[in-house]
């Protein structure tokens, strides 16, 4: 179950937009606004990609992911 909280907060942090991560997630907005707020689940490739573009250590990773 992915920790939403944390993940919101390091989004805020990083000062990147919704739009740009879903942009460069391949997805649309809304798809990512749907799996923040826990709608959808991320596969595992969103994760990856979100743990790069965020800059997540492995450690943050598996925290807001794989609580």
């Amino acid at each position: 179950m992915t920790n939403v909280d944390l993940l919101k907060q390091k989004i805020a942090s990083c000062g990147v937009s919704i739009t740009f991560l879903a942009y460069q997630m391949g997805i649309s907005r809304e798809g990512l606004y749907n799996k923040i707020n826990g709608l959808t689940e991320f596969k595992g490739s969103e994760i990856t990609a979100l743990a790069r573009l965020l800059r997540l250590a492995p450690e943050e990773r598996d925290e807001i992911f794989f609580a």
